[in-house]
């Protein structure tokens, strides 16, 4: 993580937020607001069972612009890009009626190949067009599914490639790569204060499996996947620390 931007600073340039709709993309969305004069996201839609997250998307968006003024003014232009490719290459418990398990080669059928790589070298040829240097993501490598693409030295890879590839330097921020979720809870109430993990709970995505049914005290979702479990446990120790 470059954490060389205190909190609060005076904020300089524009950054790309890799906004899905789930809490710790909208946690690294307060903290770019927090940092940046103006701020722009970008969504992926690449046929995820969870496609609910992308209409909860321009929920979260809207809420900011409303209830946070001082954000909603730096609050940019939203984008998404059609990444389907990424259901088509084979199935995924993340884009098929898959089983939620371990699979043979230790990673949960989760686990898209590739997914993150993805999503960061749209959004570097994204920036790239708009004239933007920085990316914001929310990867994280302390209290996640086990993705590989989620450790900071393959964010570290896809930055040099991305750098080069550009022929201008990229910047990946991951403002979460060494928080656990009770943190990034923490992180969220310390940025914004109740009303923004108030919106955390009632309007952002994370459960696997799409459930927006059941409403338990961290949110929606179905309370059994992994998504689910690592939420629900985060805010449970969040709370009791708090």
């Amino acid at each position: 993580m470059n954490s060389e931007t205190p909190p609060n600073a005076e904020p300089a340039d524009t950054a790309l937020v890799l906004f899905s709709g789930g809490q710790d993309s909208t946690t690294c969305l307060a903290w770019a607001l927090d940092r940046y004069a103006r701020v722009e996201t970008v969504g992926f839609d690449y046929g995820q069972r969870h496609h609910v997250e992308m209409a909860c998307r321009d929920v979260v968006l809207t809420h900011l612009r409303s209830d946070f003024p001082a954000w909603g003014e730096r609050l940019g232009q939203d984008h998404t890009i059609d990444l389907g490719y990424l259901s088509a290459l084979g199935e995924t418990a993340m884009t098929h009626d898959v089983a939620i398990e371990m699979g043979a080669a230790g990673l949960p059928t989760t686990f898209v190949p590739g997914r993150n790589l993805a999503f960061l070298n749209a959004a570097g040829a994204l920036a790239y067009r708009r004239g933007i240097t920085v990316l914001i993501g929310g990867m994280c490598e302390t209290d996640y599914s086990g993705y590989p693409d989620c450790r900071r030295a393959t964010i570290d890879a896809q930055e040099a490639a991305l750098s080069l590839g550009m022929d201008r330097p990229i910047r990946i921020d991951t403002p979460l790569m060494q928080l656990d979720k009770a943190a990034t809870w923490a992180l969220a109430r310390t940025l914004g204060g109740p009303a923004l993990t108030d919106l955390i709970i009632e309007q952002t995505h994370t459960c696997y499996r799409g459930d927006r049914e059941h409403r338990h005290d961290w949110g929606y979702g179905c309370a059994d996947c992994p998504a689910c479990d690592l939420r629900s446990s985060g805010y449970a120790r969040f709370l009791e620390a708090a």
